[in-house]
């Protein structure tokens, strides 16, 4: 017998409006009869659906051992269960009507039980009303915990309370929430009808625990900077403008915690972090998101070899407190995360993958006739270097080759503007990216901490900028200051959180492992959205 309040018609083939209406109707009757449920301010839970499972499991194989084979002594013991209530509290996900006895699966924030609900047991006035409620609602159960005949462990309700109406249904059944774009939009949906979807937030807050654990360990100290700065450094990134109206002057999201962190460096402390959210007015794709959380982190007296042996401790580390093991499966390929990562110098790697080596270059003229030979783009006329052409190369052959991880280091100087230079061959920075199925990871360097030089770099990289056209970079003068008082050397490492969490919850896209991605807002009613979507990509399914 189905429930009697139950539409005929599947509610996903109704009108959304008409469903809704319906519910509204009855949450209006509720509240006339003095029982709003909207007036409760709190309920008495004293037990989780999955913790009411497994102690039952416990008590019932302890009485087990206690009874032997008299099975009346095993009842009787059981019986005892009765008289310790308990009471959870959870959404209605499903719904079985056998008249005076009714089944019902509540959901908590750990997971499902059933809930037997009978009329002799809440009284008839109750029950009457009691099957009026619809999927969805949230409710709060009190009663003791049993076996049904079928083997479920389930809770016999002595008294159920409606807590919170729900006036929209929940996807249909059997196909559930399916449709990536509504996954996205409404995540609070795809958390109630997608389970598994919660675990992927849930081992994301373990890794971040677990990364802030490992570097508290060695020495760091977190710290935090500001979100909101005064100029527009002239990175590649472009940055988000807001204007702050006290002090009447635009400011700009920052795209990065780095300078301010060095300053830091600067001061005194010799080790620092910092879990930044980090917001660039860019494009996205299945691994870009315009704001996003990086994980930054400084150490004195070190170089970029220290942080590449961190790096590598701190993986192997993660992946066994959260994976139990070191070799872990992302998109059906095994990521050996515990063997050595394989290191190779940028022109190392070019030389082993496109067979192509550096050292034969003798002038910037050849290295781009080198380019033009191999079909390899790069700037026309004499503005391509030996540098710009090698990273090019780079990009062309080498990091679709990289699926184990595997450390690329000493990157030309010309696409690393706060990298020291390496003393032998300052063409040459000490800088490295690490790579984990053909995707950057993190960027480190050996800090530029030379206020000379890096005055030089900024303005040259602003002069670029307004050679374009784009006015909008400027010098960070205070940075460049900070770095006149000194700094010591200094190892430091930028890594993404969001493509970590992707790799070691095996999800494909950032949007899985973000709870609210970026979206564009869906076309208000008698308008049609335009496709053109500057730059937004759906990622894949």
């Amino acid at each position: 017998m189905a429930n009697q309040n139950t539409p005929s018609v599947p509610e996903q083939e109704q009108d959304s409006n008409t469903l809704r209406q319906i519910r509204l109707e009855k949450l209006r009757q509720r509240q006339a009869d003095g029982n709003d449920p909207f007036t409760i301010t709190k309920y008495d839970v004293t037990a989780k659906a999955a913790s009411v499972k497994a102690d039952y499991e416990v008590t019932e194989a302890k009485f087990k051992e206690e009874a032997g084979d008299d099975e009346e002594a095993l009842q009787a013991k059981l019986d005892t269960l009765k008289e310790q209530p308990i009471s959870i509290a959870g959404r209605i996900m499903s719904w079985r009507d056998m008249g005076r006895a009714n089944f019902i699966d509540v959901r908590d924030s750990t997971d499902r039980i059933q809930v037997y609900v009978r009329m002799n047991d809440i009284g008839k006035e109750n029950f009457k009303e009691f099957k009026k409620w619809d999927i969805g609602d949230i409710v709060g159960v009190k009663g003791f915990v049993f076996r049904t005949r079928k083997g479920e462990i389930s809770i016999h309700a002595t008294e159920i309370t409606m807590l919170s109406k729900s006036l929209l249904p929940l996807p249909e059944k059997w196909h559930g929430l399916k449709d990536q774009d509504t996954r996205y939009r409404q995540r609070y949906l795809d958390l109630i009808v997608n389970p598994n979807v919660k675990q992927t937030f849930v081992t994301r807050s373990q890794i971040l625990r677990e990364i802030r654990a490992y570097l508290d360990g060695i020495g760091y100290l977190e710290v935090e900077t500001p979100v909101l700065l005064p100029l527009q450094i002239a990175a590649a990134a472009k940055p988000f403008v807001t204007h702050h109206n006290t002090l009447d002057m635009d400011m700009f999201l920052r795209i990065e915690t780095e300078l301010n962190l060095k300053k830091l460096i600067v001061g005194g402390f010799d080790r620092v972090y910092e879990v930044g959210r980090i917001f660039r007015n860019e494009g996205m794709d299945p691994s870009h998101n315009p704001e996003f959380t990086s994980i930054e982190m400084y150490q004195a007296y070190t170089d970029y070899h220290g942080m590449m042996d961190l790096i590598e401790d701190m993986y192997r580390t993660l992946a066994k407190k959260i994976c139990g093991k070191d070799i872990i499966s992302y998109q059906g390929t095994d990521i050996r995360l515990g063997e050595p990562w394989e290191r190779l110098t940028m022109a190392e790697a070019v030389k082993k993958y496109a067979g192509v080596d550096y050292n034969d270059w003798a002038t910037d003229a050849d290295a781009r006739a080198c380019a033009k030979e191999k079909g390899v783009e790069v700037e026309e006329g004499e503005n391509a270097t030996k540098g710009h052409v090698l990273i090019a190369f780079f990009d062309a052959f080498v990091e679709e080759q990289l699926i184990q991880p595997t450390i690329i280091y000493d990157y030309p100087v010309e696409n690393s503007p706060l990298a020291k230079r390496k003393p032998e061959n300052p063409a040459f920075t000490e800088r490295f990216e690490y790579f984990i199925y053909a995707r950057e990871m993190g960027n480190a360097f050996s800090e530029l901490n030379d206020p000379v030089d890096q005055k030089e770099r900024f303005v040259k990289q602003v002069e670029a900028r307004r050679a374009l056209g784009d006015m909008t970079g400027e010098v960070d003068e205070d940075f460049v200051t900070a770095l006149e008082y000194g700094m010591p050397p200094t190892g430091g490492l930028g890594l993404g959180l969001d493509r970590l969490v992707m790799l070691l919850t095996d999800s494909p896209s950032i949007r899985d492992v973000l709870l609210f991605p970026t979206m564009r807002p869906l076309p208000k009613l008698g308008q049609e959205q335009d496709e053109a979507d500057a730059g937004e990509e759906e990622p894949e399914a």
